[in-house]
């Protein structure tokens, strides 16, 4: 992208092996994994070791906070990951809508083990779900509302959610929330980025002004009139990232002593009006082949 500046991201992440180790030593236990992600980055909010973690394990997919994202994007994100053979549901687990629909998917992503009980006279043992998710994607909230109470500890903090826990849905489903934390791919700057402009990592380990400016660049060349309609200016195509930051900074008449614009006012105001979803439904990543 044309504009874009190059941020550190300083992070160390720790207790990832353990977290791994803990989730492989569990996956003979499931029938299967439900990965939640989030509907607005959902290449940055995986953990890109689920894959090979989850092997040969059938897999669903629940795309949530799918209210804030771009559904026609949505719908591009859904057909990706069923071309990877797996089931896709989208959720809201702070309102619970979609979250009903649930044991309806994971019957589906299950199906062929449901004919292999049913087959050995086992048809009403009940469906064992392992439940993965970095943190800050919504996975205890979610649980909570598939199990109509608070069963699942949720939090902002990482590793709020220790030790493993059997969640017990109804007859026919129970849940494995997994222990440990787990971690997106931190050495991918655009990673990095994304998750910081959601809110799931703090900001705080970024420059705002820059990070402020790249989400401009990248609403430029995805989303031009929502720069036009609340910004109240026409993005040129070939401005910095910065230069876009100072034309919204002008219009919204930001300046400190001496006429200088406030690009760190503006910066914050971008950020928090985005995450208080005052920009629109906006999704940040687009799949593969898009």
């Amino acid at each position: 992208m044309s504009g874009y500046e190059k941020i550190n991201i300083q992070w160390f992440p720790g207790h990832m092996t353990k977290a791994e180790r803990m989730i492989e030593e569990n996956m003979k236990l499931v029938d299967g994994v439900c990965e939640v992600i989030d509907a607005r980055i959902p290449n940055a909010s995986r953990n890109p070791d689920i894959d090979r973690l989850a092997a040969g394990k059938p897999r669903l997919v629940v795309l949530n906070r799918a209210d804030q994202a771009d559904p026609e994007v949505t719908k591009q994100w859904r057909a990706y990951f069923k071309s990877q053979g797996m089931t896709v549901l989208e959720t809201d687990s702070k309102t619970g809508k979609g979250v009903n629909q649930f044991p309806q998917a994971v019957r589906t992503a299950l199906k062929d083990k449901l004919a292999e009980y049913a087959a050995k006279g086992q048809g009403s043992r009940p469906l064992r779900i392992m439940v993965v998710g970095i943190p800050n994607v919504g996975k205890s909230t979610f649980i909570n509302k598939v199990a109509r109470r608070k069963a699942a500890v949720a939090g902002d903090r990482p590793g709020v959610t220790r030790g493993k826990q059997w969640i017990h849905i109804d007859d026919s489903l129970d849940l494995l929330d997994t222990p440990g934390i787990l971690w997106p791919k931190f050495d991918d700057e655009e990673v990095g980025q994304v998750l910081a402009l959601t809110g799931a990592v703090k900001d705080d380990i970024l420059d705002r002004e820059t990070l402020a400016a790249n989400f401009l660049v990248r609403l430029r060349d995805h989303y031009p009139t929502v720069i036009e309609q609340r910004y109240k200016f026409i993005p040129d195509p070939g401005a910095q990232g910065w230069e876009l930051l100072e034309a919204a900074a002008r219009k919204r008449g930001f300046l400190i002593s001496g006429g200088e614009l406030d690009t760190e006012r503006m910066a914050a105001i971008l950020l928090d009006e985005y995450r208080g979803g005052k920009l629109g439904r906006l999704t940040l990543e687009y799949p593969p082949e898009a």
